[in-house]
């Protein structure tokens, strides 16, 4: 047997405060990488949990700079319907508008519009020509639903187009001119070609450092296993336009996730894949020497997560980060810190010690973008957080599996769980909670003498504190109020 190491985590170590040239953290970049071609202002990512992220989290922190990850616990249908609500949330110009056909019926208007998420929809002919357009303004009180589309649009010859050329503020300029929502993109035989919204350009202005891909589509990612049919999932997910997929099951070295990495890569080259998750060296090594473009460290330190408990593997964060950096800062492959963050200081750490983004979930389970269910306990707003290892996970994975209403018993008794169910508080909006903790994550780097992460990951030294020094570090010795 191998000599015993020690393990530490963010609590046992603080970081030595470094003179620094910063006047205001405002200037503090948190710019890095999630692989090595794509970039993010924030390095934060919101977990691929049933409880974290769907659509609504998704696109919340992709304008905020991050992303997020769609997680896989439901079909293959919606998982793509979610990766689709994300890109086509916001464009400079939407490249393939939902339409209509004229002799459609205004039901037939008012079941689309409502299926896709939509407000209006262009009215076109056979030959693909713009001949009018339908919004809900047209259809919200119309009594007789078998009306045809013609009937209650806005024809053609009313409708203000634009051409192929136009320019962002020469859109803006027509939107106000006429006081309209949308506008149209036209070539020279009225044919769609796109459409322009001034809901899109006022989310452009109010969020400039989105995460956005280079048709101005904001980034999402999304989740999926190694079991049978993740070709299927995967080739459906890129189909979507879906940024990076993350193979993601809790002990990532392991010979049949090396497999699926190789397999995905054969069959997907230009597909951007992270991996995981791992702890180890070795673990990094093997997953980016499959192929991986970025590689998940974490093996039990999350919230809801029981793994070290049940399994008595892992190893502790803070170490299990410096650990799979310096492996995988040899191949210049990006890591994510997955799990064991609780508040801006432990970002800082994990970035410190060699990750290019931290994963996180229970801090956003609580928000109202979150998917969890909203309980109240004695007045107090709760929303539920499960681990995806935990036993109704699990039992949701073999049922998205097996694609069955009933779950047969034997499955069910070989369960063995590595996750808890758990409520937090309800903490309002992600945009709230990710401010606070990009906030502290700035003055942190400016307190380790840099002005960006790659800075602070040169300047940084950590100092071991004692159960004392931890003591020290929170509030003490007075009543709160």
């Amino acid at each position: 047997m191998k000599a015993i190491r020690e393990g530490l985590t963010f609590d046992d170590v603080l970081l030595v405060p470094k003179k620094t040239s910063v006047k205001s953290r405002k200037i503090v970049s948190t710019k890095t990488n999630l692989t090595k071609n794509i970039e993010l202002n924030i390095p934060i990512i919101s977990a691929n949990m049933d409880t974290v992220t769907e659509s609504a989290m998704a696109i919340k922190m992709a304008l905020l700079g991050g992303i997020g990850i769609i997680h896989r616990f439901m079909s293959i249908e919606r998982q793509v319907a979610e990766v689709e609500k994300v890109k086509r949330f916001q464009n400079w110009i939407i490249e393939d508008p939902y339409t209509t056909n004229v002799n459609y019926t205004v039901r037939d208007c008012q079941e689309y519009m409502k299926k896709k998420g939509v407000s209006g929809l262009l009215v076109i002919d056979d030959n693909n020509t713009v001949i009018g357009i339908v919004t809900n303004r047209d259809v919200r009180f119309e009594t007789n639903l078998d009306l045809k589309v013609k009937d209650v649009m806005t024809p053609r010859e009313k409708l203000i187009t634009a051409p192929e050329t136009i320019t962002p503020e020469e859109a803006k300029q027509l939107l106000q001119k006429h006081r309209i929502e949308k506008l149209p993109i036209v070539n020279e035989r009225g044919q769609i070609k796109g459409l322009i919204t001034a809901r899109d350009l006022i989310i452009h202005e109010s969020y400039p450092e989105a995460t956005r891909d280079n048709k101005g589509k904001l980034r999402v990612g999304a989740a999926i296993g190694v079991k049978r049919g993740y070709l299927k999932r995967a080739e459906a997910l890129i189909n979507a336009q879906c940024d990076v997929l993350v193979l993601d099951i809790a002990h990532g070295h392991a010979t049949y996730a090396i497999d699926v990495i190789k397999d995905l890569k054969k069959h997907f080259p230009e597909v951007e894949l992270i991996a995981g998750n791992v702890a180890t060296k070795e673990g990094t090594e093997d997953l980016i020497s499959a192929g991986a473009d970025c590689v998940k460290v974490g093996v039990g330190p999350g919230a809801t997560c029981s793994t070290r408990i049940i399994t008595g593997s892992g190893v502790p964060q803070l170490t299990a980060i410096m650990d799979c950096a310096e492996a995988a800062r040899e191949y210049g492959i990006p890591i994510i810190a997955d799990g064991g963050i609780r508040n801006s200081g432990d970002i800082v750490k994990a970035l410190a010690a060699g990750a290019q983004t931290v994963m996180i979930g229970s801090l956003l389970a609580g928000t109202e973008e979150s998917p969890g269910i909203s309980v109240v306990r004695k007045g107090t707003k709760y929303k539920v957080v499960r681990g995806m290892a935990s036993f109704t996970a699990n039992l949701d994975k073999i049922r998205i599996e097996s694609n069955a209403e009933a779950i047969d018993e034997t499955l069910v008794q070989e369960i063995t769980p590595e996750g808890v169910e758990a409520l937090v508080p309800y903490k309002g909006t992600t945009e709230e909670v990710i401010k606070k903790l990009v906030g502290g994550l700035r003055s942190g780097i400016s307190y380790c003498g840099a002005s960006s992460i790659p800075e602070m990951q040169k300047n940084a030294e950590f100092i071991r504190i004692t159960l004392a020094g931890i003591r020290e570090s929170q509030p003490h010795d007075v009543q709160p109020t």
